[in-house]
């Protein structure tokens, strides 16, 4: 069998930077676990595949690979893939069936580039798990206990589809300087993940602080995940979505929209620009969608 693939670099306007992206198209006749050895062979933070919808209202199904395992929803293969499709069909919106629910994503145009909006298909919260201490976490990451935390901002674990582990850090220095550091880290994935099933374990830590390179950046962020396969990702869409759960908490924004801009992937040398975006009403998140480019890298054929 053959399949035709395309790869794209997703949260920025130019190839060789943001988050690159394998799509492999007509997937309808890989199994699981064929889909799992090809997200192996690209070795790129994910690979998704594209099916037929069981709904004909909406435009295709999408399974989410990384290297070594499924996820439920991610946010840097939504906007890639609904980008790509919107270009090969001439769409302004595609509606994706994920395992996590049903994921609509706008398309807009303009300025010689292309970019997508996508609604979370679920409102991020706060999931019941054994937290470690400060102390275990920055032994974990490279930090000093007293890097971790600012304001109202501290460390929790997030749900929304994924988990994922959040770390405030109160410096742009002591996150450059992050990293993960054996064996703490798997110590603290273990403490975290004590009991909980395979589709609800944490793998990744999402490491954020205020400020950035560009002037309307709000927060920069890292994100580690040796355990899914990727050792460091230059850009986390679905982190970036649950990250609302920790600034409605932290930051408690009236009611009404409000935009936060984010940047990652600087520390690797692939720059990336996400943008959150979520609605409050009666002090409760109501929506949330994150935003960004993709731009097309590359085309083949890969056969199975």
């Amino acid at each position: 069998m053959q399949f035709k693939f395309h790869t794209l670099d997703v949260f920025t306007t130019r190839k060789f930077a943001g988050n690159p992206l394998a799509v492999v198209l007509d997937a309808d006749a890989l199994s699981t676990q064929q889909m799992q050895t090809i997200a192996g062979e690209f070795n790129l933070p994910e690979t998704t595949f594209i099916q037929r919808p069981n709904d004909k209202a909406n435009t295709c199904k999408m399974r989410i690979f990384t290297p070594r395992r499924e996820l439920p929803f991610a946010g840097h293969p939504t906007i890639g893939s609904a980008v790509l499709i919107a270009e090969l069909q001439g769409l302004e919106e595609v509606r994706f069936e994920l395992n996590a629910g049903l994921t609509p994503v706008k398309i807009k145009r303009g300025a010689g580039a292309i970019s997508a909006t996508l609604t979370a298909p679920v409102i991020p919260f706060a999931c019941e798990v054994p937290l470690p201490s400060i102390t275990e976490t920055a032994a974990a990451l490279n930090l000093a206990a007293s890097d971790i935390g600012f304001d109202n901002h501290f460390i929790s674990a997030l749900e929304g589809g994924p988990r994922f582990f959040f770390v405030p850090v109160n410096s742009s220095t002591a996150l450059a300087e992050s990293k993960v550091i054996e064996p703490a880290w798997s110590n603290l994935l273990g403490k975290i993940n004590e009991g909980a099933p395979e589709s609800k374990t944490i793998f990744g830590a999402y490491l954020y602080t205020r400020g950035g390179e560009a002037r309307q950046t709000a927060y920069r962020a890292r994100m580690f995940a040796p355990g899914g396969g990727i050792t460091e990702d230059p850009a986390t869409g679905s982190a970036t979505a649950l990250l609302a759960a920790q600034l409605h908490r932290a930051e408690a924004p009236k009611d009404g929209t409000h935009i936060w801009q984010l940047e990652q992937g600087y520390e690797m040398g692939r720059p990336s620009q996400l943008q959150l975006e979520v609605d409050v009403a009666n002090n409760s998140l109501t929506a949330v969608r994150v935003a960004g480019s993709a731009v097309r890298v590359c085309e083949g054929v890969i056969a199975y």
